[in-house]
């Protein structure tokens, strides 16, 4: 059985390069000024110009306080945890984390080295007729 490709094969991964995984939890009911904490963290992420920043909305978890927060639609809390994830070099990140300080009123940051490769795909050229 063969593979059927729409294009050009990739192109090999570069070699990994070294960079810095930031992960920031918090609840999904956290704010800062008028907007959602996260939101107004990754806003900050791509004024400053992060490689990037990604969030995830979790359906379980608890913190510091033990306190379960849940998806279930019978529970009246619905402050569910919330991660925010950004890689970048350590110079970065680091200049990032005083925008931070301030926005953060609890939560927990986390730092860790983490090896990116990056996978590049080259556009297939434009074809006219079948």
């Amino acid at each position: 059985m063969q593979m059927r490709r729409d294009g050009p094969p990739p192109d090999p991964p570069r070699p990994p390069e070294e960079a810095v995984l930031l992960r920031i939890f918090i609840g999904e009911d956290d704010r800062y000024k008028r907007l959602p904490l996260y939101e107004a963290i990754v806003l900050k992420a791509r004024e400053i110009h992060l490689a990037g920043a990604t969030v995830l909305r979790g359906f379980l978890g608890f913190g510091k306080s033990s306190h379960m927060h849940t998806e279930k639609i019978l529970r009246l809390s619905m402050d569910l945890p919330m991660i925010i994830e950004i890689v970048d070099t350590l110079e970065k990140v680091n200049a990032f984390l005083p925008y931070l300080e301030p926005m953060m009123r609890g939560g927990l940051v986390t730092l860790e080295r983490a090896r990116v490769i990056r996978f590049k795909h080259e556009a297939a050229p434009n074809r006219i007729g079948p």
